[in-house]
């Protein structure tokens, strides 16, 4: 989603003067502090601080007294920022003096390929069109398996691509098999989200495990690995830490996609300027992307299972991120929660929490799991946020391209015993 913890370098409108070029944004000498409000006084100064300036770059939502807040700020702008703060009274921690240095620290360390030079695996990450033409060719290569899949298209005029696998037929018993939607990607910088998306999919093909060829068989599955094109290529040509689309608003460019979806839009934990990292955009669906993902999703039936995959912080969360107001079948969400978190930490002792979004993580209107419940009658739906936890916050978003395949296979285990439960429940039926 990602939500709060899951903002790191929300590195927001200054990546807008780069736009038109393929030159890579840089941060150098730009400074990291943590800051905290004490009262709803010192609250309200740092919501008019977040968007205020393309200088000063807000990497948390500002929602919540007491909740740790992580900024960035360019180095003409520090003396002013922290007038602000001092005036105010705001206690912060400086986390690093250079954030370009941080984040080449980390990319040392994290093995990040361009175009892909074998065949498609899970020890790099990939380019869209290499994955873009790995999903073709398994269209090509499985007829009546594997199906290419438009789920919509992008500012930039990209396609929304992704496969429906319906393994073993489309019916069961007589009967239309259930089906279980998934997206990731939806945040650019959240790369892990779209590998584990590929590597689920080539399991639920070739696994001869018996629990995921029953997953493979007794469903259909619409999988969408990149539900924000245009971002994420961004992240390769220019700024590895954009998160939003990248529709043109006046100086900046682009909206939360995961704001922009229309249930409670922009209510709560959403910004409504522009620069910021979290704009939920000027309407509700104002994107392309959102808009034309959300018809597609109208027009599947039968999907009582809707997961959307994010990074970092490790949880796994269910709506509603609007309220504090729990869901009507919070029993079994609680259900299936505890079979899921249970199951990811069995193979390497990964350890995740979570719940209901609005209480577990924050507030936060507009995402794309709550409008599928809220609007579609999906009676299941859960945010996952992988690899690695909260408090990792250089390493967030580059997690090692080495951990691919193990947060993917935690990941695939956790859904074979959240499909499970569900079944169980009757959910399926």
């Amino acid at each position: 989603m990602s939500l709060t913890k899951c903002l790191l370098f929300a590195l927001l409108a200054i990546v807008a003067s780069a736009s038109v070029s393929a030159e890579r944004v840089r941060y150098d000498h730009y400074r990291m502090y943590k800051v905290n409000s004490e009262n709803a006084k010192q609250l309200e100064v740092l919501k008019d601080l977040e968007g205020s300036s393309d200088s000063i770059m807000f990497l948390d939502g500002v929602h919540l007294v007491g909740a740790d807040i992580q900024i960035v700020v360019a180095p003409h702008k520090v003396p002013d920022f922290l007038e602000i703060l001092g005036k105010s009274e705001i206690k912060y921690e400086l986390q690093s003096r250079d954030v370009q240095k941080s984040l080449d620290e980390i990319d040392e360390k994290v093995a990040i390929k361009g175009r892909a030079t074998t065949a498609y695996n899970w020890a790099q990450y990939y380019e869209l069109d290499d994955t873009y033409a790995w999903l073709q060719d398994l269209a090509r290569s499985g007829p009546g398996v594997v199906t290419l899949i438009e789920g919509g298209k992008t500012y930039q005029g990209r396609s929304i691509l992704g496969v429906k696998i319906t393994k073993g037929g489309e019916t069961i018993n007589g009967k239309a098999k259930p089906g279980i939607f998934l997206e990731a990607g939806i945040h650019a910088r959240e790369w892990i989200a779209p590998a584990a998306a590929t590597y689920i999919i080539n399991q639920l093909l070739t696994s001869e495990v018996e629990s995921i060829k029953e997953l493979a068989e007794n469903y259909t599955w619409y999988v969408l690995p990149h539900a924000n094109p245009d971002g994420y290529v961004y992240t390769h040509t220019t700024d590895r830490m954009w998160r939003k689309t990248r529709t043109p608003y006046g100086r900046c460019f682009g909206a939360d996609p995961n704001r922009n979806w229309g249930f409670h839009w922009n209510e709560v934990g959403a910004s409504s300027s522009a620069c910021s990292d979290t704009y939920a955009g000027p309407s509700a669906f104002s994107e392309i992307e959102t808009l034309s993902l959300s018809k597609f999703i109208e027009g599947l039936k039968g999907s009582q299972l809707y997961l959307s995959l994010h990074a970092y912080s490790q949880y796994l969360l269910y709506p509603y991120g609007h309220t504090a107001d729990l869901p009507d079948n919070v029993a079994d969400y609680e259900k299936v929660f505890n079979a899921s978190i249970a199951a990811v930490n069995k193979r390497y002792g990964t350890k995740y929490t979570g719940g209901n979004i609005y209480d577990a993580i924050y507030p936060a209107a507009g995402a794309s799991v709550d409008w599928a419940y809220g609007t579609q009658d999906v009676r299941m739906a859960f945010c996952y946020e992988l690899r690695p936890s909260s408090t990792s916050y250089f390493t967030g978003f580059k997690l090692p391209a080495q951990q691919i395949v193990p947060a993917s296979e935690e990941l695939l285990d956790s859904i074979v015993a959240m499909a499970t439960e569900v079944k169980s429940l009757g959910y399926f039926d």
